[in-house]
Formats: structure tokens, sequence, C-alpha cells
């Protein structure tokens, strides 16, 4: 079995955009994934715009964690959805129902914030 790859926002939209160019056109499937890709890896939705290489460092960092190494699309969410705060983090984890001390969300967050300043 191949193991799930994730991306970002960013990359759907240059893939997308990248698509349209080589075929000359979208479906309308394809152009509401990229009106969607286009909102979310821009600074519109959280104030940051997506930039793949910030992603994959972040998404890189959370698997180092132990608790959420085996968790990659915890890892993604995380990495995608840049929480700024424990009830942002929290509500990330409660999809898996993932439970975390206050030290290990505080880790999560200082990793985002970290890399919010590299954006």
């Amino acid at each position: 079995m191949a193991e799930d790859e994730y991306i970002d926002y960013a990359l759907v939209r240059d893939a997308l955009i990248e698509t349209q160019k080589r075929r000359g056109f979208l479906t309308y499937e394809q152009k509401m994934a990229l009106q969607h890709a286009e909102w979310s890896a821009s600074d519109l939705r959280n104030g940051y715009k997506t930039e793949s290489n910030i992603f994959q460092e972040m998404y890189s960092m959370f698997l180092e964690m132990e608790s959420i190494s085996k968790y990659p699309e915890i890892a993604a969410k995380l990495a995608e959805v840049m929480p700024l705060n424990n009830d942002e983090v929290r509500a990330i984890l409660a999809s898996r129902r993932i439970s975390l001390e206050t030290s290990e969300i505080e880790l999560i967050l200082d990793v985002v914030k970290q890399n919010i300043g590299a954006v």
C-alpha cells in the first residue's frame, strides 16, 4: 500500500493553473477547486499566505513530535491551518480524539509562530 502524500493549497493551486495552461481549460470541478485553493493559499484565509516550503517544514517538524507522529493527516492539517491559539490546536486534534498536554500544544504553537515569521 502506498503512503499518502499531503500537500498544501499553494501546490494545488499551482498544479491547477499549470493544467489550465497546458489544456487551455478546466472542468467545472477543477475551476471550483482552483478558486478554493487560491483563496486558501492567500492571506485572506488566516492572515498568512501558504508557501509550500514552509508547509513542508512545519509538517516535518510536527511528524517529529511523538504524540503527532502516528497521525500524518493531523500534522498536515496543523501545517496548513497554522493555528495561533490553544483552542484552534484542540479543534484540529479533536477530529482524531487526540489529547495533548498543555506543553505539547505550546510546542505546536511555537513551531507555527516561528514559521509564520518566515512567510
